[in-house]
């Protein structure tokens, strides 16, 4: 209601000067204030117009003046500063459509958390804490995760496809020319939308994603049609590289390593992590703890391990021969005579942990679940010394 009056006023304003304006010009013509004359005096015109003009001019600046004070934005100064510590590269890995979204939302939003800019690193994690006065946790990388295998060497086609190089225009003949109508159609569109360059097709005409510049922006999820892309954490790296929904006769027809949900990495699989849906295995990824036995156990090897580097188990001189490892170790690495200090073949060892979990005398570490166990160990062993010292205190009371 303010904003309209003020508006009000200055047009009120203006009129008024230009009323003002008409009555110290003179006037021509009929009813007019002097007679036409044949000469006019150029200077007088042109210091009325003179006056007009900056009278009109004052009252316009006076009132964009007003304006701007009233309807100024203020803009926190934190969100220059945090744009200055992003990668710059407006890629959407943090969710936002781009950087200058995701700094203005990180500063005013607390629900937003300052570790989202995936390609800045921790370098710019740590930058945008120290900016917000927000915690700095380290988070787990995202990765690309190519959900298929079948090449042009695995899997058959039903019909030579000669369009545009792109999967979005091959899936619109047909659904594409691949007889597993789930499979990636291999032809690039993922490769050509990356703006990190971290997807590159093979020789097989499949996706190959780059771990180390791959910042899971999703774009390539995306633009997908088939659907074959995940974002996924890059610490969960034992995946069905499988969409097939298929049965498993028809799977085997179309593609060498599609999933046939047999079962088998249901059975063999310690945490419980996997299951069969919709003729297809599924990984939990909150239970899996990447111990690699359903990719042994996969008959058609749709099942990949894409760890690089897996954690061996190592037995401590705390061993005391008990055999437990040897027993429950699902790939025969762990051997050595009774009573005495058994050993691992690191070359079997696929760092499953079973064994860790199962001495009883914590005696094995080097598995991804060591400070798990040995944390569990320790608050047993303190439970059992309060519960009694305390029947103990009982006791001396009632003495």
């Amino acid at each position: 209601m303010l904003e309209i009056l003020n508006i009000i006023d200055i047009l009120d304003t203006l009129g008024r000067l230009i009323q003002a304006f008409w009555q110290i010009v003179p006037q021509a013509g009929v009813g007019g204030g002097i007679e036409v004359k044949e000469k006019v005096d150029a200077l007088v015109v042109l210091r009325d117009v003179a006056i007009f003009l900056v009278a009109l001019a004052s009252v316009f600046g006076v009132g964009l003046a007003m304006a701007a004070q009233r309807f100024a934005v203020k803009i926190d100064p934190r969100i220059d500063e945090v744009k200055g510590v992003l990668a710059g590269a407006h890629c959407g890995a943090c969710g936002f459509p781009g950087c200058e979204q995701y700094a203005e939302a990180v500063v005013k939003n607390p629900d937003v958390a300052p570790n989202l800019c995936t390609p800045g690193g921790p370098r710019c994690t740590a930058a945008v804490a120290m900016i917000t006065g927000k915690a700095a946790e380290a988070s787990d990388p995202l990765f690309s995760r190519i959900m298929c295998q079948g090449g042009l060497s695995k899997s058959k086609r039903r019909y030579i496809y000669e369009g545009i190089t792109d999967c979005r225009a091959a899936v619109i003949a047909g659904g594409g020319d691949k007889s597993c109508v789930y499979g990636c159609l291999g032809y690039g569109t993922c490769e050509t939308v990356c703006p990190f360059d971290a997807i590159h097709m093979n020789d097989d005409n499949m996706p190959v994603v780059n771990v180390a510049k791959c910042t899971g922006c999703r774009k390539c999820e995306e633009a997908c049609p088939k659907q074959v892309i995940e974002i996924l954490n890059g610490g969960k790296a034992v995946l069905v590289a499988c969409h097939s929904k298929d049965k498993g006769a028809a799977v085997r027809k179309n593609c060498e390593v599609g999933c046939i949900a047999c079962g088998k990495c249901v059975k063999v699989c310690p945490y419980d992590a996997q299951s069969i849906e919709n003729n297809l295995s599924r990984i939990d990824l909150e239970k899996c703890q990447v111990c690699g036995l359903c990719v042994a156990s996969c008959p058609t090897n749709a099942i990949v391990d894409l760890l690089t580097l897996r954690r061996k188990a190592i037995i401590t001189e705390r061993c005391i021969g008990c055999h437990k490892c040897a027993k429950v170790c699902p790939v025969d690495a762990a051997s050595g005579e009774k009573k005495e200090r058994h050993v691992v073949d690191r070359s079997k060892c696929i760092g499953c942990g079973i064994c860790t979990a199962n001495c009883p005398k914590q005696a094995i570490e080097g598995t991804f679940n060591t400070k798990e166990v040995q944390e569990a160990a320790a608050k047993k062993k303190a439970d059992r010394e309060a519960a009694k010292a305390a029947k103990e205190a009982a006791e001396s009371a009632t003495a």
